[in-house]
């Protein structure tokens, strides 16, 4: 009786599993769409620098018209801000509570830093608005498009932590080392 027991408990299981198939109804219409359960869903915020920003606390307006103050600095770290804050700029931020319960900004990215004409030995690219990337065509995989996933920079299919983000200077890490870019601009 234990065995019939154990069998049906497994074939159950087994069942629900595969009948998922890994698909999702939309609520529009009775079509499956795919969900691919290898992206991780972006947990970055996004939005603008405001003037309340000071050196210990961000302000933070979110794309959704959200005020956020989140701390920049704690008892024992301080953020990882890449390419400054000023009132204005679009920011993309990944945050936790801290153990009082009050947001703190682990990471904050400039996306209005970001943008621009960047150069290396063997990559030149232009990162603009709307996630584009111009550049180089008789390069091999020329960068296309960009996007922030989870406070990381994701370059085409290429993601990088953004290591350091300056006035005249990018450098971006992977696992295959860090890339160093330096700021294009042309005197007329």
């Amino acid at each position: 009786m234990r065995k019939v027991f154990l069998f049906i408990a497994v074939c159950l299981a087994f069942s629900s599993l595969v009948g998922c198939d890994g698909k999702k109804k939309t609520d529009g219409d009775n079509a499956p769409t795919l969900v691919d359960s290898n992206a991780a869903a972006d947990s970055t915020l996004y939005g603008i620098c405001g003037e309340g920003t000071s050196m210990s606390v961000l302000e933070l307006i979110t794309d959704k018209g959200d005020t956020l103050s989140l701390l920049l600095e704690g008892a024992d770290t301080c953020s990882n801000v890449q390419g400054g804050l000023l009132a204005g700029d679009h920011l993309a931020v990944i945050s936790c509570k801290t153990a009082d319960g009050e947001l703190f900004a682990k990471s904050v990215l400039n996306i209005t830093s970001l943008m621009g004409k960047w150069t290396s030995i063997d990559r030149h690219f232009v990162i603009e608005e709307g996630g584009v990337v111009t550049g180089d065509d008789s390069e091999p995989n020329p960068y296309v498009e960009w996007k922030i996933n989870n406070g990381r920079l994701v370059l085409s299919s290429d993601t990088f932590s953004v290591y350091g983000l300056g006035p005249d200077s990018l450098l971006l890490e992977n696992q295959k080392g860090i890339y160093a870019y330096k700021r294009d601009v042309k005197q007329h």
